[in-house]
């Protein structure tokens, strides 16, 4: 049937306007391809990036509990040499009072 001036193509004219959508679905399928190889590569950057992250976290975290032994040790040497300089002075304090006289060599 035939509607005016337009007409149903021919087989002919099919498989050419067929070959002619192939390289297009071609290129589409390289592009698609494309698209799901960037995706891998950016996923596996994305699992580096959160193991580093981990791994950097767990550092910080062994880091604080450094810190945080070492001001206790500060703390504890602080309060040592205050008690040894306390000792010293009453020592040299009660020496001094008294008639003692230390030998020297």
């Amino acid at each position: 049937m035939c509607y005016g001036r337009d007409r149903l193509p021919s087989r002919d004219e099919i498989s050419e306007i067929q070959s002619r959508n192939r390289p297009a679905d071609n290129e589409n399928a390289v592009a698609v391809e494309n698209m799901r190889d960037r995706l891998a590569e950016t996923e596996a950057r994305l699992e580096q990036a959160r193991a580093r992250e981990a791994e950097l976290s767990r550092q910080l975290e062994e880091m604080k509990k450094f810190v945080r032994v070492m001001e206790i040790l500060e703390r504890y040497l602080r309060r040592r040499y205050t008690e040894q300089q306390d000792h010293l002075a009453r020592f040299y304090t009660s020496s001094s009072s008294s008639s003692v006289s230390v030998p020297s060599k």
